[in-house]
């Protein structure tokens, strides 16, 4: 047998066989590598095909590929698995450990007793295993349980397959709905647009038609409206207006406004959305993010309440700090050291060249003396990295400073309203990123004598997920608050801080020259790809000596189009890691990205069960979307790659590699929190939605020493006009005004 990868169903090869030998299994996700006996030939199969074990017969579906190292592979795309069929496959079984209490030894003498109604006995009548020595009744029982679980993932898995889903996707459903997931997913199909899976509304709607399920059925409408609901969140808004939301819904379900408004009425009665007005429009929530921000609102509004008294030596505490450090504070960064040192909760925002550090620092030491126990903390790994760099004190993630228990399966914090943190005090660095469910999740841990400062620039992009807490913060007014703008004459050299604020005040940024910061080329499409390229492996290294891979990172608005972060992290990684002897790689089965040993890779979700180590240290878990390393090993026979971030060193797994992928180039999402000596930034072929101002301005912040925009001056100047696209629905601001409030 022989194939090339990338086939379609039509074209899938056959097998057929019985399992000899399970080799791997994830049973978290469904991956496998096993052997299966194919008439005398044993032939290797890998895949995501959910539970299997010695002894079963298989009908696996997929192509041979021709591995370097150790030959052919059967690569799965579905596996169909049944029970052993005589006795000699139900002993291998059996011997195989599948089943808890149940050895080579006991599996001979279960055979021996039952024969061929082995398997009926341990899932029907378990009891009569007792007369096995050895069995108890409660072995027996456990015995039982666990055949009908595997027998039950068997099952969601054929049911899955019917619908195109993997054994991945079967494995996760029988996770959520247990035993009887196949009849519930069977009379109501619409849950699968909801956790675990959160498929696509169409793709969903496609399985409910074959189920029959009519266009205007009452589980339809309200699935559509979860859905708009749980798809504007993945924008960014935790509400939305009524009207839009029956509007969009209607429009996308193909059905008259008045239908839908009847299934938003049952959901509103069911509890599964909530409704506020703000300003006289009435706006719809899911429960979840309309409890979040009133938590949110509801402790900041405490803290700014909570009355304090400033020391009585802080002027004089200030002169001393500023004769120590040899600086001397702007009126504002002394407003905003005298307001953090006189409250509980206070906002410092600016732009670039503002002097934020500065006073971050000023109020770092005066809270130092003060108070023993300060914590430092950022949305991500590289921003509170960045943050420890500028302070010379430790910083961690929101996370890691909460403590992640995934052992459930579902993500929880060790610290929460039950086990608060022993801070006194928590500066919370980049807040414009932080979405309201990890804000929540912060505020209920801290102390109620807590201290919290929030920094950030209102200007950047808002956080990926729902919120726009500093914006929100800021438009209330309501808490005590400083935004510097002055840009200080060292930082005002700058042609990056000088072009961003020009950006932010709705003003083309200047081209510059070659003993700037900061310049502007004029190209489109193919040719702007090839400078790019050009830029990053050659120009920018000898001119300026950057290296390519660790010191210059490309943003890019868009993941499409020929300067999209897909097609440039395909011609970087042929540029600066081609392929070559004693550089082993990891392809993707659909032939498209490859992982390579030197490749700079990014972490693209968040992953609280992964393991890191660190040397000299302890080790600890999680990796978190936007994290960045390099790629230091990999394993082919194994299919594992090992990946430094930092001082972390992870082993992804074969059915994890699909967190990471090439990070040459990235999104200007991705980049948030994070700083990069060299930055260059494609603005050409940028879709329409994806050009407006803060996404110029966040990736023109990126960098640090040299910024490079490479692209068409009409595509900058719409990107600089465009501040539209900014706009996100959230209450927050309204919750944070009592006497104005959500009714």
């Amino acid at each position: 047998m022989a194939g090339n990868g990338t086939q379609n169903t039509q074209e899938l090869q056959k097998l057929e066989g019985v399992v000899e030998h399970m080799i791997y299994e994830n049973p978290e996700t469904g991956y496998a590598v096993f052997e299966v006996d194919a008439q005398g030939t044993d032939i290797v199969v890998a895949g995501n095909v959910g539970s299997v074990d010695n002894g079963m017969s298989v009908v696996v579906y997929g192509h041979m590929t021709t591995h370097p190292n150790y030959g052919e592979q059967f690569r799965a795309e579905t596996c169909e698995a049944s029970l052993p069929q005589d006795t000699a496959a139900t002993l291998s079984y059996l011997s195989s450990g599948a089943l808890p209490y149940i050895g080579p030894s006991t599996a001979k003498k279960i055979v021996a007793k039952f024969g061929d109604d082995t398997l009926t006995v341990i899932a029907e009548s378990p009891q009569q295993l007792c007369a096995i020595r050895g069995i108890t009744p409660d072995k027996a029982e456990a015995i039982s349980k666990e055949f009908k679980r595997m027998y039950g993932v068997r099952e969601v898995v054929a049911w899955a397959a019917g619908f195109g889903l993997s054994a991945q996707n079967a494995v996760e459903l029988y996770r959520s709905f247990g035993a009887n997931a196949v009849t519930i997913l069977q009379d109501n199909p619409y849950l699968l647009c909801g956790d675990p899976l959160n498929l696509k509304f169409s793709q969903v709607d496609a399985i409910a038609a074959r189920l029959r399920f009519e266009l205007d059925d009452r589980l339809r409408v309200g699935a559509g409206l979860l859905y708009a609901m749980r798809h504007n969140a993945g924008n960014g808004h935790t509400c939305l207006p009524r009207a839009k939301l029956l509007e969009s819904t209607a429009r996308f379900l193909r059905l008259e406004p008045d239908r839908v408004e009847e299934g938003l009425e049952g959901l509103l009665a069911s509890d599964e959305l909530r409704a506020r007005t703000f300003d006289g429009t009435e706006y719809i929530y899911l429960p979840d993010l309309l409890t979040a921000e009133e938590d949110i609102a509801a402790r900041l509004r405490e803290l700014a309440s909570y009355p304090t008294e400033p020391p009585k030596t802080l002027d004089s505490d200030i002169r001393v700090l500023e004769f120590a450090q040899g600086v001397t504070y702007a009126p504002l960064q002394k407003d905003a050291i005298r307001l953090a040192l006189s409250s509980r909760i206070m906002v410092l925002t600016g732009g670039p060249g503002t002097g934020k550090t500065t006073t971050v620092n000023a109020i770092l030491s005066l809270y130092e003396a003060s108070y023993d126990r300060v914590s430092l903390c950022a949305p991500t790994g590289r921003a509170a990295k960045r943050l420890s760099e500028l302070t010379g004190h430790k910083a961690s993630t929101i996370h890691r400073l909460l403590e992640v228990d995934y052992t459930s399966g579902t993500l929880r914090f060790i610290h929460n309203a039950k086990n608060l943190l022993k801070c006194d005090v928590v500066i919370l660095d980049e807040v414009s990123m932080v979405d309201v469910k990890l804000f929540q999740a912060l505020l209920a841990a801290l102390r109620p004598s807590c201290r919290i400062v929030l920094v950030g620039d209102a200007d950047q992009l808002p956080s990926v997920g729902p919120g726009n807490i500093l914006g929100e913060i800021l438009r209330a007014g309501t808490l005590p608050t400083v935004r510097l703008n002055q840009v200080f004459r060292q930082a005002g050299q700058s042609l990056i801080v000088r072009n961003a604020h020009r950006i932010v005040n709705g003003q083309m940024p200047q081209k510059g020259g070659r003993d700037d910061d900061f310049f502007m080329i004029e190209s489109m499409g193919l040719a702007c790809q090839r400078l790019v390229c050009d830029l990053v492996a050659t120009r920018l290294p000898q001119a300026y000596g950057f290296d390519p891979v660790r010191d210059i990172q490309v943003l890019c608005p868009t993941k499409v189009g020929p300067t999209g972060s897909v097609e440039l992290n395909r011609r970087l990684q042929e540029l600066l890691n081609p392929p070559g002897p004693g550089k082993p790689q990891i392809g993707s089965s659909d032939g498209g990205r490859v992982l390579r040993l030197g490749d700079k890779v990014m972490q693209i979700k968040n992953d609280y069960d992964i393991t890191y180590e660190r040397n000299g240290a302890e080790a600890g878990v999680g990796a978190y979307n936007g994290d960045m390393g390099i790629v230091t090993a990999v394993d082919t026979e194994n299919r594992t790659v090992t990946v430094q971030m930092d001082d972390r060193r992870y082993t992804y797994m074969a059915d994890q590699l699909s967190e990471l992928e090439p990070a040459y180039a990235v999104t200007v999402h991705k980049s948030q929190g994070s700083e990069f000596p060299a930055v260059v930034l494609p603005a050409a072929d940028v879709p329409a939605r994806l050009c407006y101002r803060n996404l110029l301005y966040t990736g023109v912040t990126r960098a640090r020493r040299l910024c490079v925009l490479v692209g068409s001056s009409r595509t900058e100047r719409t990107m600089v006009d465009n501040v539209r696209q900014n706009l996100r629905f959230s209450g927050l601001r309204y919750f944070l005004k009592p006497a104005q409030g959500a009714k």
